[in-house]
């Protein structure tokens, strides 16, 4: 695929070693419900970056909800954290507080900690607006941060099966980049097909993009494979089967694309995606690559 002016300067911006973003979906609850303090941002952070593979980018789902960017970005900042911003796009009071939120956290810290800003998330695949709707929020964001003077792309995170959707295509135009949710584990996949699974939807969702507005890069925003919870067809949730699936596409992905991996933590979740236990430590091994 082609690459934009802006997106290629960014790759160049990045150290060699670490040429793509590589990140986890970090949700803004702890286990009990409460909202994440600065305290426990900065702990998760850290935890991630002793990882080997020096992960210090993170997706974030919401601006305003759990005072997530308030509590998240000093940490962030502390950490040498960098945030995919997330901005959620219903309803229109909630749209509103999101905005207000990441304005006044530019406000107080700057832009230098944000990768990119995703503009709603999933809400095509939910059918819970029109692409058309959502494009104009996705032009009303960027207006917002372009006015502050920041630069960040502006995109969208949905589900691959919704940007291969010909009735999406404007999301594809309004967005600078284009954000993927792809889980083989979903599609019934056996875990000996999942990366080819995976891939495949990559290559759909590229194929689409360079159609409708060629040159944009697709990032991988969520994947993972369960370590409980039940079967889906032939895929099975389990320890072994989600380190099979992290050393199958995460060693290759941390190299080839920009991925955040789903998920930091998944509490009571059925099934749980979750890569860190309650206790804090890694469920399966992360040292594969």
């Amino acid at each position: 695929m082609r690459f934009t002016t802006i997106l290629t300067a960014l790759a160049a911006s990045i150290p060699y070693t670490t040429a793509y973003w590589k990140g986890f979906n970090v949700g803004a609850n702890n286990p009990d419900g409460s909202c994440k303090t600065t305290a426990q941002w900065t702990t998760a952070f850290q935890k991630i970056a002793g990882l080997p593979q020096h992960i210090t980018s993170v997706r974030l789902y919401a601006s305003s909800d759990c005072n997530t960017l308030a509590n998240a970005v000093p940490a962030a900042i502390a950490t040498g954290t960098q945030i995919l911003v997330g901005v959620w796009a219903e309803d229109a009071t909630h749209f509103t507080n999101e905005k207000n939120a990441l304005q006044a956290a530019i406000n107080a810290h700057g832009s230098n900690w944000i990768i990119a800003i995703s503009v709603g998330s999933e809400d095509l695949y939910r059918g819970d607006t029109s692409a058309s709707a959502l494009a104009q929020q996705i032009y009303d964001v960027r207006g917002m941060v372009r006015a502050m003077g920041v630069q960040a792309q502006v995109g969208h995170v949905d589900t691959w099966t919704a940007w291969v959707d010909n009735n999406n295509k404007a999301v594809i135009t309004a967005s600078d980049f284009i954000g993927l949710d792809g889980y083989p584990y979903f599609q019934n996949a056996a875990i000996a097909d999942a990366s080819a699974v995976f891939w495949d939807s990559v290559t759909a969702t590229r194929n689409q993009v360079n159609a409708v507005s060629p040159g944009k890069w697709v990032w991988v925003t969520e994947t993972g494979w369960p370590v409980s919870g039940p079967n889906s067809g032939a895929a099975v949730a389990s320890v072994q089967n989600a380190q099979t699936y992290w050393r199958s596409v995460a060693c290759q992905a941390f190299n080839s694309i920009h991925i955040f991996w789903y998920a930091y933590q998944d509490y009571n979740a059925s099934p749980s995606f979750g890569v860190f236990g309650s206790n804090g430590n890694a469920i399966y091994d992360l040292y594969g690559c």
